[in-house]
């Protein structure tokens, strides 16, 4: 059986996605897959689960030695099981940088396109076959798009991700702007986290100039209450980077209408930050960064230290 997995502090593409190719392989290829998580879905991840009716996959800790997998939705080893050089990848979908470090007994398939989202890719992938998908797996897919083109504000999007979640939608009988908006309001949901879980719910690690970064993103549709907490998310932060291994948690919190990121300015360090990537001017503990919307196109490779 093939196990099927993104990164850790799994979203909707990384818990979709995953669910996706499984179905995809154990359906359409013949092949015995199944899907697994690496931490428990974010709330929008887990309404478009009940949405399309769809099962919570396992949730995993590490993977066996030669264990068969398929890497979705990230290709970093920071984002993995501790042992998954020591499994049997056999294939990797994404549409992030290549980011180095994994480590195959063989040849495998890679695949990544500059595409705003895994479900894109997979849709590609498939070909004629996309059409076998049933319905539950139909709107993972279309759930996925409009997760991370945040209804198509993102300037990740593509003209090819926006006609693909249209056509899903028209096959579906699904609103766009009804659904997305039911989605972002999940994801906006975050009263039952504690303030680490927030910093590490959408978290990637990178290393800038010798630092090691958790670079955290909430996406929000009330980004007020998220901000009414700021006191208490800055405090947390040398615990969580302490327990993490890194140097500093940066929590950019992305007003989805408005589209624009708030910036959470708790030391020197991150004052230096943001005004050597963005060229901001910071007086206080937050600094909103406007039209800034994507970790992967807007603040990762802006990061200046």
């Amino acid at each position: 059986m093939i196990k099927v997995f993104g990164h850790k502090s799994p979203d909707t593409d990384a818990t979709c996605s995953a669910i996706i190719w499984a179905w995809y392989l154990s359906e359409v290829k013949g092949t015995p897959a199944a899907p697994a998580l690496l931490g428990e879905p974010n709330t929008e991840a887990a309404f478009v689960l009940t949405r399309a009716g769809v099962a919570k996959p396992q949730i995993i800790a590490d993977v066996a030695a030669g264990e068969d997998c398929v890497v979705v939705d990230t290709n970093n080893p920071a984002e993995l099981p501790a042992s998954i050089n020591q499994a049997n990848v056999l294939q990797v979908i994404d549409h992030h940088l290549l980011a180095g470090g994994l480590k195959t007994r063989g040849p495998i398939e890679i695949t990544i396109r500059p595409l705003a989202c895994t479900a894109t890719v997979m849709h590609d992938l498939m070909g004629a076959d996309a059409a076998k998908m049933p319905p539950p797996i139909k709107t993972l897919a279309l759930s996925c798009i409009l997760s991370d083109t945040l209804q198509f504000r993102s300037p990740t999007t593509t003209a090819h991700d926006r006609a693909v979640a249209e056509a899903l939608a028209q096959d579906l009988g699904v609103s766009i702007p009804d659904y997305a908006a039911e989605m972002f309001a999940a994801k906006s949901d975050v009263s039952a986290f504690s303030d680490a879980e927030l910093l590490r719910m959408d978290s990637k690690e990178y290393e800038l100039g010798g630092k090691k970064l958790r670079v955290s993103v909430l996406e929000t549709t009330a980004p007020e209450v998220v901000l009414a907490r700021k006191d208490a998310l800055m405090a947390a932060m040398p615990g969580v980077a302490a327990e993490d291994g890194a140097d500093q948690v940066l929590l950019f919190v992305v007003d989805i209408l408005r589209e624009e990121a708030t910036l959470l300015v708790a030391n020197d360090t991150v004052k230096r930050i943001a005004e050597k990537s963005f060229g901001a001017s910071v007086s206080g503990d937050t600094v909103v960064l406007p039209g800034v919307m994507s970790r992967k196109k807007q603040i990762i490779p802006a990061l200046a230290i």
